[in-house]
């Protein structure tokens, strides 16, 4: 039940997150001068790890563990839907996310962070979905 616990309070707390910076994080980045943005992107790509890496190396040895070692009582669909969520997020980060960091770290354009938002819109969503299918291990093994 513990490891349940754990799992739900690390997904909803990157769900949180994400939410935080999709809805107020990023739609600032239009407000900074286009001089300064390239050291404000830079900044924030070295502010964010420290926040955001615990999250998701903590989801993802919850997650892992309750692939190897289910507890009794609790289904293996609930367990691999979150793992897919996780893998959505932790792909969407790696192959989407972070290039378009890379580049709006050269200078502020507006298409690429339009389409920053378009990509953390789909990390929000399928961490909010994580939370859910945490919520329902939590209340399957009850």
């Amino acid at each position: 039940m513990t490891l349940l616990v754990v799992h739900l309070v690390l997904t909803a707390a990157y769900a949180g997150f994400q939410w935080t910076v999709r809805a107020v994080v990023y739609p600032q980045f239009a407000l900074v001068p286009a001089a300064a943005f390239p050291a404000y992107e830079r900044a924030h790509q070295r502010r964010i790890p420290p926040v955001v890496g615990p999250l998701f190396a903590g989801q993802g040895i919850t997650t892992l563990w309750l692939l190897a070692a289910r507890p009794e009582g609790v289904p293996l669909l609930p367990v691999f839907a979150g793992g897919v969520c996780l893998a959505v997020v932790l792909g969407v980060t790696g192959l989407l996310a972070v290039p378009l960091h890379r580049r709006l770290g050269e200078g502020f354009d507006a298409r690429v962070l339009a389409r920053l938002l378009r990509v953390d819109t789909v990390r929000a969503l399928a961490a909010s979905a994580g939370t859910v299918v945490a919520a329902w291990l939590l209340l399957a093994s009850g």
